[in-house]
């Protein structure tokens, strides 16, 4: 099983790619059969394949992101942060709260994003 630590780097990698990185940066922390959950309740993306289409949507906009706080448990992490994309003059800052299964390598097996359209805010 990965350490704490390790699942911790592996989500720190993960706000850094969301935020400056690319669609592959991205897909590269995921193991190949991993699910993505964006948001809950939405149709999953199965597979790196479906995995890095879903990611490209954010690839050429503008963007940073912030970790506010992560919690390990087991093989899990629940984390909070605040991504802010920019599209044109418009801004849109948004805080999640996900939730990823790791692997023994610490790549990400399922990612679960909870946030609805009422958590945007849009400048």
């Amino acid at each position: 099983m990965a350490t704490a630590d390790d699942i911790r780097a592996t989500v720190r990698k993960y706000i850094d790619a969301v935020g400056s990185g690319s669609a592959a940066d991205i897909v590269a922390l995921y193991r190949e059969d991993a699910t993505v959950e964006d948001p809950v309740g939405s149709e999953p993306h199965v597979g790196r394949a479906a995995i890095l289409a879903f990611y490209q949507a954010i690839e050429p906009l503008e963007r940073s992101t912030e970790l506010f706080s992560v919690r390990v448990a087991g093989n899990s992490a629940a984390f909070s942060f605040r991504v802010v994309t920019k599209f044109g003059e418009q801004t849109f800052t948004l805080d999640p709260i996900d939730v990823m299964t790791f692997d023994e390598d610490a790549r990400i097996t399922g990612m679960r994003a909870f946030w609805s359209q009422d958590d945007m805010v849009t400048g």
